[in-house]
């Protein structure tokens, strides 16, 4: 089975960074796409971006120029780099990535952007 492991949440004021990790078992990671979403309270979730396999990027315009993703195939893992965090960027952050034409979520890290 495809998992998917978060990690890197908490709590950061206004304006700091905060990078997030998400670990993928199993084999092919360097072969798939993946990709970053969030839901923040009372909100539907939303695609954050996505790295390629060959490392190209694409990010919602919200968080385009403050978040970078990037990813250690050696590793199996991809990472969000946040900066210049914004109160609402608080939100629930998933990793995702898709075999077999489905969709496989990590259960996601608390962001919490709050002074």
């Amino acid at each position: 089975q495809v998992q998917l492991v978060e990690s890197g949440g908490g709590l950061v004021q206004p304006g700091g960074s905060l990078r997030l990790s998400c670990a993928a078992s199993g084999t092919g990671f360097s072969t798939r796409a993946m990709y970053w979403h969030r839901q923040a309270p009372g909100n539907q979730r939303e695609l954050v971006g996505v790295i390629t396999s060959d490392g190209n990027t694409n990010y919602q315009p919200s968080v385009k120029g403050r978040f970078t993703i990037s990813r250690d195939n050696a590793k199996n893992t991809v990472y969000l780099q946040m900066s210049s965090l914004k109160p609402e960027d608080t939100a629930v952050y998933y990793c995702k990535t898709i075999y077999g034409g489905k969709d496989y979520w990590g259960k996601g890290t608390l962001v919490t952007v709050s002074s």
